[in-house]
């Protein structure tokens, strides 16, 4: 069996416990093979209809897809896996997602993430990644929302203290004054309509690269370079599944 993008069994340990629940009349089709479908499906980009056969019938994998991100289930296993409390260095950023036209074809699309940027048709997703590059936190917007508008949803939950890294376009007294409030200090450069003098860092500032590495790693996922789902909730948790991915690969190499 194939198994380039199956869950190995380092990291099935760790997530199996999230999925376990009660079930009730016929048994379940195993779970590691079902979120092995779903995760070649979003890393290959290919309609459902085209899963191999190994991974079972598509409409099964198609449905406990459905069945989990109905349940909020994927959604958790990011803050399950990640490393926050030691996260002294929070790197703010987001990248915008085209959207197909076929995800727009839903009444009430804009309460779907989605919105008409430069670039038509476009969700934004936002992280917090620290100094290493594994993601913290992970949200999704319409591609006009503005960066600045989500920094303070994005640091929620997190260490208070630390260092908070963010482009220019995250440069807003609110923004400092939370982050001061909450014990921390912003490294931001600041905008040329900024008046008085802002402590900045150049070199601190280079560390944000990571950021750009992350969603270079994320975008080779298909299904998450290009928008195909209709609703928001689906379209995160494939977001927040890559992520993970990405965290269970830290700590298998740590291990």
């Amino acid at each position: 069996m194939n198994t380039r993008h199956a869950f190995t069994d380092a990291e099935w340990r760790l997530i199996a416990p999230i999925l376990r629940y009660k079930s009730q009349g016929v048994p379940r089709v195993d779970d590691r093979r079902a979120l092995n479908g779903i995760s070649w499906i979003s890393r290959s980009g290919t309609p459902w209809r085209d899963l191999p056969e190994r991974y079972g019938p598509y409409t099964t994998c198609c449905n406990r897809f459905v069945r989990w991100c109905s349940a909020g289930v994927l959604i958790r296993f990011l803050p399950a896996i990640s490393h926050r409390d030691d996260a002294e260095v929070q790197i703010v950023d987001s990248t915008i997602t085209r959207a197909r036209q076929h995800a727009s074809c839903i009444q009430n699309s804009t309460s779907e993430s989605s919105g008409c940027s430069r670039r038509g048709l476009t969700t934004k997703i936002h992280e917090v990644v620290d100094a290493n590059g594994p993601p913290l936190q992970v949200m999704i917007t319409g591609g006009q929302q503005h960066d600045s508008l989500m920094a303070h949803a994005l640091l929620e939950g997190l260490p208070s203290s630390g260092m908070v890294l963010a482009d220019k376009a995250h440069d807003a007294t609110e923004i400092r004054t939370i982050t001061s409030l909450r014990g921390g200090w912003a490294n931001i450069p600041p905008r040329r309509n900024r008046r008085g003098p802002i402590c900045f860092n150049p070199h601190l500032y280079n560390h944000r690269n990571h950021v750009e590495q992350f969603y270079n790693r994320m975008k080779q996922c298909w299904r998450i370079a290009t928008r195909y789902e209709k609703h928001a909730a689906n379209f995160l948790a494939f977001v927040k599944l890559a992520a993970t991915r990405l965290w269970l690969r830290v700590n298998e190499s740590a291990a």
